[in-house]
């Protein structure tokens, strides 16, 4: 990436090489990664593919920002962090009421088991409880699961309340990432540190200020 650019065209185009070493993250624009939660079946998700960080920046797990404040309840964002996806979904009220009549069915309900930071160690396993952020691999043998926010008979559950399908083994977990019990996946969807900026419309991917 050349740096030898006016400054008008740096304005249009990407921040300076310098600016990105001061701030040690890139701003991805979610906008075009929406998925819908209307409708059955399994979506394909690109990543956030807007000014991606650098190799080198993502060999280091340098921090990612994705703007949530487009994200409408009830849709997810993709976004690749570390070399992993990492999801951004907004629950819808109904979706968190739901939370509570699945604990029946899952193996580790309050997380003990799990990877998480102490902020997220709760019943939503989130900061704020309407937005999940997740890592998107399954903790069996490493796929990605299926965004699955559809609901009732969905073939794999007959009473499915919205949540992520593994199509490879069959591991369900709801839309805290919960692992249901009986399921190969042992633990739960690992949360990964992260924090709010920019009066919440923003995600820090990677970075939490210290609090974990």
């Amino acid at each position: 990436m050349s740096i030898n650019c006016d400054s008008n065209r740096v304005g249009r185009l990407l921040m300076s090489e310098q600016d990105v070493d001061k701030s040690r993250r890139r701003f991805l624009t979610a906008a075009t990664t929406v998925v819908g939660a209307i409708g059955a079946g399994a979506a394909v998700v690109p990543f956030v593919g807007s000014m991606q960080p650098s190799a080198r920046a993502l060999s280091a797990g340098a921090p990612v920002e994705v703007d949530i404040s487009k994200l409408e309840p009830g849709r997810r964002l993709v976004v690749e962090w570390r070399k992993k996806p990492v999801w951004v979904v907004h629950r819808t009220k109904q979706n968190l009421d739901d939370l509570a009549k699945l604990e029946g069915k899952l193996a580790d309900v309050e997380s003990n088991s799990s990877k998480q930071p102490d902020y997220a160690k709760n019943k939503h396993r989130s900061i704020k409880p309407e937005y999940l952020v997740v890592e998107g691999i399954c903790t069996h043998l490493g796929c990605s699961p299926s965004y699955r926010p559809d609901v009732g008979n969905v073939g794999f559950e007959s009473n499915w309340l919205g949540g992520f399908f593994c199509a490879c083994h069959g591991s369900k977990f709801d839309l805290a990432g919960r692992v249901y019990a009986g399921v190969p996946a042992p633990i739960n969807l690992a949360i990964p540190p992260y924090m709010y900026t920019n009066g919440d419309k923003v995600v820090v991917i990677g970075e939490d200020g210290g609090v974990a």
